[in-house]
C-alpha cells in the first residue's frame, strides 16, 4: 500500500521547484525592469540591448565552454589562458604568417579542441586534480602566448584585416549583433548534447558518482576527456571571435574573462535544472550578469564595481549550489523516513541478471 502525499506537500514541492528553476530568470527580468525605470532614456533602448548582446557574447561562450567539464565534476581553469592564446594565434597566422583567415580560424578552433583533450588526458590518466592540472597547463599556455608575441602586440598592416574576418563580430542579422546568434547556436547544441543524447547522460552520471559510472560500464576517463575537448573547442571559437573584435593580438587579454565565465557556469547550475550544470541555466546566468553590469555601469559605478559584482555573484552562486544540494539531501531523507514499511512500497531489485 502506497501512501499518497498530501496536497499541501505537493504544492510546497512544486512551489520550491519553480522558484529554484525559474527564479534566476525572473531576477533577470526584474533587473532589466528596475534599470529601465531608473534609466528610461538609455537602458531600454535598442542600441543598449545590442551593445549588451555584443559585449557579453564572448563571456557567454566561455561560460558555456566551462559548463561542459563542470557537468563531469571537473573544472578547467585554463580557459582564460586558452582564450588569450587562441586569439593571439589567429592574429599571428593571419598577419605575420599570411594564412587565409578561414584556414587560420579553423586551425585555431581545432587546436583548442586538441588542447582541451590534452587537459583531459592529464587530469584523467595523470590522476591530477583538475584545479591543479588546468592551472598548470593554463600557465604554460600563457607562456606560449608571450613567446609568440614577444611580450608585445600583433598589429595588422596598413591594409588592416580582411573585412569578412572582422565581420564575424561586427555583422548584424535581423537587426541584432551576429555574436548573439553564435551564443544561441552553441547553447542549443550544448543543450541537445547534455539533455537529449547518451553522451550528456554519461557526463552527468560521471559528475554525480564516478564510481557508480564505472560500475555501470561507462568509460569515465574517455568521456571526461571528451568534456575537456568540447570545452577547448568552444574556447577556440571564442578566441577567434575575440580576435575579430579586438583586431590586435594582445597577450594580456583573456585572464579577465576567467572569473565571469565561472560565475556564469556555476550560477547557471542553480537554475533551470538546479543542482547540475546545464546550457540554458548558464545562458540565464550570463543574462543576469550582463544586465546587472550594464545597469551599474550606466549608473556611474567606478571601475572596481565590475570585479566586486563578479566576485560577490560567484560567492552567491556557490552558496546557492551548496544550499540546493543540501536541500535535495534533506528532501530525500524525509521522503525515505515517511515511506511506508510494506515491502510492496519499494520495488525489490532482481538478484538475477
Amino acid at each position: 500500500m502506497t501512501l499518497s502525499p498530501s496536497p499541501r506537500s505537493v504544492l510546497d514541492r512544486l512551489r520550491g521547484h519553480h522558484i529554484g528553476a525559474y527564479g534566476l530568470l525572473v531576477l533577470a527580468a526584474l533587473l532589466f525592469l528596475v534599470f529601465s525605470l531608473a534609466l528610461p532614456e538609455t537602458f531600454p533602448t535598442r542600441d543598449n540591448i545590442s551593445s549588451i548582446l555584443s559585449n557579453q557574447s564572448i563571456p557567454a561562450l566561455l561560460a558555456l565552454g566551462a559548463t561542459i567539464p563542470i557537468a563531469t565534476g571537473r573544472f578547467d581553469l585554463s580557459i582564460g589562458y586558452g582564450l588569450g592564446l587562441a586569439h593571439v594565434m589567429v592574429m599571428q597566422l593571419i598577419v605575420n604568417v599570411g594564412w587565409p583567415w578561414p584556414l587560420a580560424c579553423l586551425v585555431v578552433v581545432c587546436g583548442g579542441a586538441v588542447a582541451g583533450a590534452l587537459n583531459g588526458v592529464i587530469v584523467e590518466f595523470g590522476q591530477i586534480d583538475s584545479f591543479i592540472a588546468t592551472l598548470g597547463t593554463g600557465s604554460m599556455m600563457y607562456a606560449v602566448t608571450g613567446w609568440i608575441t614577444d611580450g608585445g602586440r600583433i598589429v595588422p598592416g596598413p591594409n588592416g584585416l580582411p573585412a569578412a574576418f572582422t565581420g564575424l563580430y561586427d555583422s548584424r542579422f535581423l537587426g541584432l549583433p551576429v555574436p548573439a546568434f553564435y551564443v544561441l547556436a552553441v547553447t542549443a547544441v550544448l543543450w541537445l548534447v547534455l539533455e537529449r543524447l547518451p553522451l550528456g547522460r554519461y557526463l552527468y552520471v560521471i559528475g554525480s558518482n564516478p564510481r557508480a559510472a564505472g560500475m555501470l560500464g561507462i568509460p569515465t576517463h574517455r568521456y571526461s576527456v571528451y568534456a575537456f575537448a568540447g570545452s577547448g573547442l568552444v574556447v577556440g571559437f571564442a578566441g577567434v571571435l575575440l580576435a575579430a573584435q579586438q583586431q590586435t593580438g594582445n597577450p594580456s587579454v583573456g585572464l579577465d574573462y576567467l572569473l565571469p565565465a565561472f560565475v556564469g557556469a556555476l550560477l547557471g547550475s542553480t537554475t533551470i535544472r538546479p543542482g547540475r550544470a546545464n546550457a540554458l541555466g548558464t545562458l540565464v546566468a550570463v543574462a543576469v550578469l550582463a544586465v546587472g553590469l550594464a545597469g551599474i555601469g550606466q549608473l556611474g559605478a567606478q571601475f572596481w564595481a565590475t570585479p566586486l559584482f563578479n566576485g560577490a555573484t560567484l560567492l552567491i552562486a556557490v552558496g546557492l549550489a551548496g544550499y540546493s544540494a543540501r536541500r535535495r539531501l534533506r528532501t530525500g531523507a524525509t521522503a525515505t523516513r515517511h515511506a511506508p514499511d510494506e515491502p510492496s512500497a519499494v520495488p525489490a531489485k532482481d538478484s538475477h541478471p
